[in-house]
């Protein structure tokens, strides 16, 4: 019954907010602005422009663009060196590869970030990706999960066989308007998800299987 794992990459997967945060900070501390962690962590789960923006707006002295590469660029570097997975969630992508179930990610970042993500993860573990470069709408959009989930040939009518993991409410708001059972993340993130639109919520991966996830879909079908 269980179609397809999409997953978000940023606090979903890997435990990236501080690489983000340190960049905004050093950005800022550099070019003249003002920028903390309470900052920092309001911004979390929206696309580069927003922050940058709200960075703009609290003194940094560079455009939208100049920010975003330059923390693009930054996270990079340090993502290479160490991808900083989520505790337990190697083994749940290993679970859905043993049970044939395809994983697509589903994320706001640039192209190189989501293919060095796939790149590192188990072999087979994600049959493609949809990144923030791709021409679809951005979340809260439901766009990029229909995108994901059409590049597998699964239709809209059947995104409930779907499940999508995310902690945002922002990308809450995107998985649960396409249709796919939809859980939050609640481990992993600082921001409040208890009134978003997702169908259940999971503390983190101890004991997420694929058969644990396939039932999700089943209580929502029932």
């Amino acid at each position: 019954m269980l179609k397809a794992v999409f997953w978000d990459m940023d606090g979903t997967l890997i435990d990236s907010e501080p690489y983000w945060h340190a960049g905004e900070m050093v950005i800022a501390q550099e070019h003249g602005g003002y920028w903390d962690e309470d900052l920092a962590w309001k911004g979390s789960g929206t696309p580069i422009p927003s922050v940058a923006q709200s960075m703009i707006d609290h003194g940094t002295k560079l455009s939208a663009d100049e920010i975003g590469r330059l923390l693009v660029e930054y996270v990079t570097r340090r993502e290479i060196e160490h991808l900083p997975w989520n505790p337990g969630v190697l083994d749940v992508l290993q679970s859905l590869v043993d049970a044939g179930i395809p994983s697509m990610l589903v994320t706001t970042s640039p192209r190189y970030l989501a293919e060095n993500l796939v790149n590192q993860a188990p072999e087979g573990a994600f049959a493609g990706y949809v990144c923030g470069e791709d021409d679809v709408e951005k979340k809260p959009s439901p766009e990029p999960y229909l995108a994901a989930a059409s590049k597998l040939g699964i239709s809209a009518e059947d995104m409930k066989y779907c499940i999508a993991i995310e902690d945002s409410i922002s990308g809450l708001q995107s998985a649960a308007s396409s249709g796919a059972t939809t859980l939050a993340q609640v481990r992993f993130m600082r921001s409040d998800t208890s009134q978003g639109p997702q169908f259940a919520s999971i503390d983190g991966y101890e004991g997420i299987t694929a058969a644990v996830l396939e039932e999700y879909v089943q209580q929502r079908i029932a």
